[in-house]
């Protein structure tokens, strides 16, 4: 993008808002509410993962499909290689490395460390609207992945 559409300042900003997006998802995954992330997406925004052809479109179905995680799930995502490409005043793409450590089973505690049970990247689009910054479409990919481990019953 041309500085001259956009000044270096503000690209910054709009890159840093993109960026604060990237991580309150995961948060809100792994230690918030599940379902908020539906609040991170423009009302038409889209989750898809082309494995098996997964897609979601819409707050209210994005909202229900984050809420059906299981509520006994623990998990921590890393995020990093986060790289936002401001394209015009009000549009914006990125690509993020995630490694994502997951088991269902938790109870509380801690738990022995475990591999992680997803290695891969996140393409994302941003659109501005009303002055704030809201995820179009979060593509996931996942090169490196399996099932989600299931903790034994504590006696």
């Amino acid at each position: 993008m041309d500085d001259k559409v956009l000044p270096p300042v503000e690209r910054m900003l709009a890159e840093r808002a993109c960026e604060r997006i990237i991580v309150d998802f995961i948060h809100r995954l792994d230690l918030g509410e599940p379902s908020s992330v539906a609040e991170l997406f423009t009302p038409d925004g889209v989750w898809h993962w082309p494995f098996g052809d997964r897609r979601t479109e819409g707050r209210e179905a994005l909202r229900a499909y984050f809420a059906s995680r299981p509520n006994d799930r623990l998990s921590r995502r890393l995020m990093t290689n986060i790289l936002v490409t401001v394209e015009s005043e009000a549009t914006a793409r990125a690509v993020s490395y995630l490694t994502t450590y997951r088991v269902d089973g938790y109870s509380g505690g801690m738990i022995e460390p475990r591999l992680p049970a997803n290695v891969g990247h996140y393409e994302d689009t941003f659109r501005k609207i009303d002055g704030v910054w809201l995820l179009a479409s979060r593509t996931v990919f996942l090169p490196f992945g399996g099932g989600t481990e299931r903790l034994p019953v504590a006696e």
